[in-house]
């Protein structure tokens, strides 16, 4: 099965898109071809700052490789080491209607939340569409509130294969993880749009300073509460045992536990999950032949591909062009 996926260079990365994307990466890479992309074009809808998109581009491969992705396993790139994949998304954009676009959660999200509504905010499933299919890809592996995107995807596919009646791009399937969204500090879906996030490789003080401050209700210690509906409680589930999950839901409805205590439990997760990986990172930071020779290798792996997909897309739409 050929897996692929990216991460938005739009910010530093947090715990959200670890338990909601990362860690399902880390574990598909063992056993399946995998392409993750690190998706640049994607992040110039909010970063138009050429230092600072540079900089994160970097900080997103750094992180893939400090948490154990196998650069020999995987094929990480940079989306713009594949400059066909724009190319392809013009072409689905012909096949495509209007309504498509506007109907999508996150676009609606972005325009009720105030952000500008730029074309390249509107198109974004356009390219996310062209991500996917340039690769020929099996699974893609999202959370629930990300299924509407493979969706699109499947139609816009369709759309050209119907257009031109030849079967050229595959249909890909979403491949579920447990985690529907990842609360954020203010009871939000964790996202750098919002400033809610708990950064992955943020120094203990201030991880453990921003989980203490995740919202919580004011229901006194003494009182029972409800596991299901605390902000806290959501992410600690994601990382803790299944064991732990248990004994802490069941200390929850028995009363005389604070959410305090909770927290706490949950920065130690924290440290212990990520407390290594920040380590390799520093020494992966001050080794930059590395992290680079291993972009370029996932680039030519990726592009191998691209450009065999986009050679069938051309012929099916009569497009000629200079053979080199």
């Amino acid at each position: 099965m050929r897996v692929l996926s990216g991460i938005q260079s739009s910010g530093k990365l947090h715990l959200g898109n670890y338990l909601g994307a990362l860690k399902q990466h880390i574990e598909l890479h063992r056993d399946h071809e995998c392409f993750y992309f690190i998706a640049n074009y994607h992040a110039l809808t909010t970063v138009q700052d050429a230092d600072r998109q540079r900089e994160l581009t970097r900080d997103v491969a750094l992180d893939y490789l400090a948490l154990g992705l196998d650069p020999n396993k995987a094929a990480l790139f940079r989306q713009t080491d594949v400059p066909e994949v724009c190319e392809l998304a013009w072409i689905l954009s012909t096949v495509t209607g209007r309504g498509l676009l506007e109907r999508a959660h996150s676009y609606k999200d972005k325009i009720a939340k105030g952000v500008a509504p730029s074309m390249g905010l509107m198109s974004y499933p356009l390219l996310m569409a062209a991500d996917i299919l340039i690769y020929d890809s099996d699974l893609v592996p999202v959370g629930k509130d990300q299924v509407q995107h493979i969706e699109m995807t499947q139609d816009m596919a369709g759309y050209f294969n119907n257009a031109y009646g030849v079967e050229v791009l595959k249909r890909p399937e979403a491949r579920l993880n447990q985690a529907y969204t990842v609360p954020g500090i203010d009871g939000q879906k964790m996202s750098k749009t919002y400033g809610n996030t708990v950064d992955l490789f943020d120094t203990p003080k201030k991880a453990r300073k921003r989980i203490m401050a995740i919202k919580t209700d004011s229901t006194p210690v003494e009182d029972p509460k409800d596991p299901d509906a605390c902000n806290v409680f959501a992410i600690l589930r994601l990382m803790a045992s299944p064991e732990e999950t248990e004994e802490m839901a069941a200390a929850y409805r028995g009363g005389g536990l604070g959410y305090g205590t909770v927290k706490k439990r949950l920065a130690e997760l924290y440290e212990e999950q990520f407390g290594a990986a920040r380590e390799r990172r520093a020494q992966l930071e001050a080794d930059s032949d590395y992290v680079e020779d291993a972009l370029i290798d996932g680039a030519k792996r990726a592009r191998a591909v691209a450009t065999k997909v986009m050679a069938r897309v051309r012929d099916a739409c009569g497009l000629v062009t200079v053979r080199s």
